[in-house]
């Protein structure tokens, strides 16, 4: 059975966690390896994931002679959050005839935020037979195509509430120092106005995802402004110490709304010492639905495992740009990968 062959684009802080993985599965093989980073072009895959042995796959900053070079079947591209950032390095991959899937958070549901990129982006993977996907584990699954699937025992629905709270403490100190933990709310609110930190991206391709499955007709969908969470005691990480009053993170809402009332609300929270770690979704109809997963879904471990294990479903998909609620229901590929391929 051959084995799928697979492009690590981006071997960056979840690229490589990405490519980690990779080599735990059977039946993948990881035949070459892009990144910009000039610390990281020249030297051996394996030198630059800290693992114990040379991969004979050296990193390089030359996509189209790595993709001329190793006949792949699909590129796990983890660049940037922004798909006018990645659209071409991705069209670049498409016209390869080398399907796709990608971190970028605008490209879970990209007919929301950069319309037209989606449409010149569906028609290429169209053109040259391959399939795009944009996933992780929010957006990707937890905020919206969990809240998919547990729409489907109810006959009727009038509100949907997802909420996230995670505790930054577990997560990788440049996530903490994303979220301000640690500043003065001035300072936080100074790099708000920079756009130094710019909230949780997703949220509204999540609600538009959603509203897409539900075939709903949103009026608008409103994201609200970033706000500080401010530490009501001294809490820190292994990194960063918060004291009292100060920055330990950022919440943000987003709601879609449709004939006047919130029908989608999503709440995103992230800070130092949250206490109370979960993933809730509330589906207010007939019937109702509660769920609520506690602790929360670790998101670097949960985004890896959407993303590896959405492999076999994009290589069987059929062509073109597709979002999660596109494809069959998503689950783990644990037995050997290439047994999830297709003949």
């Amino acid at each position: 059975m051959r084995k799928v062959k697979v492009i690590s684009y981006g071997v960056g802080a979840v690229g490589s966690m990405t490519a980690k993985f990779l080599l735990e599965k059977e039946g993948i093989d990881i035949v070459g390896a892009v990144d910009v980073d000039e610390n990281k072009v020249g030297k051996d895959l394996g030198e630059v994931l800290g693992v114990e042995k040379k991969l004979g796959i050296k990193v390089s900053d030359d996509l189209d002679a790595v993709l001329s070079e190793t006949d792949a079947d699909i590129a796990v591209h983890t660049t940037s959050s922004y798909l006018r950032d990645t659209y071409p390095q991705i069209a670049s991959i498409v016209k390869h005839g080398v399907n796709v899937v990608s971190t970028c958070e605008e490209l879970s549901y990209p007919y929301v935020s950069e319309p037209e990129l989606a449409k010149k982006l569906d028609a290429l993977a169209k053109k040259h037979d391959v399939t795009v996907l944009g996933t992780g584990i929010n957006p990707g699954f937890l905020m919206d195509t969990l809240v998919i699937m547990l729409t489907a025992p109810c006959q009727r629905i009038e509100k949907i509430e997802a909420v996230r709270v995670m505790d930054a403490a577990t997560r990788r100190v440049p996530f903490q120092k994303k979220i301000g933990a640690g500043l003065t709310v001035e300072e936080f609110q100074q790099k708000i106005g920079k756009k130094q930190i710019t909230g949780h991206v997703g949220l509204e391709q999540s609600i538009a995802m959603i509203a897409g499955a539900l075939a709903w007709k949103l009026d608008n969908i409103l994201i609200e402004h970033v706000e500080p969470i401010v530490a009501e005691k001294p809490v820190e990480s292994k990194d960063i110490k918060v004291k009292t009053g100060q920055a330990a993170g950022l919440g943000q809402k987003a709601k879609g709304i449709m004939k006047g009332k919130e029908v989608i609300v999503l709440d995103f929270q992230a800070y130092i010492g949250a206490e109370d770690e979960y993933d809730a979704i509330t589906i207010k109809g007939i019937p109702s639905i509660k769920q609520k997963i506690q602790p929360c879904v670790h998101g670097d471990i949960g985004t890896v495992a959407m993303v590896v294990n959405s492999i076999p479903k994009v290589i069987n998909a059929p062509s073109g740009l597709l979002t999660m609620k596109d494809l069959p229901v998503p689950s783990a590929a644990v037995e050997s990968m290439a047994k999830y391929i297709s003949a």
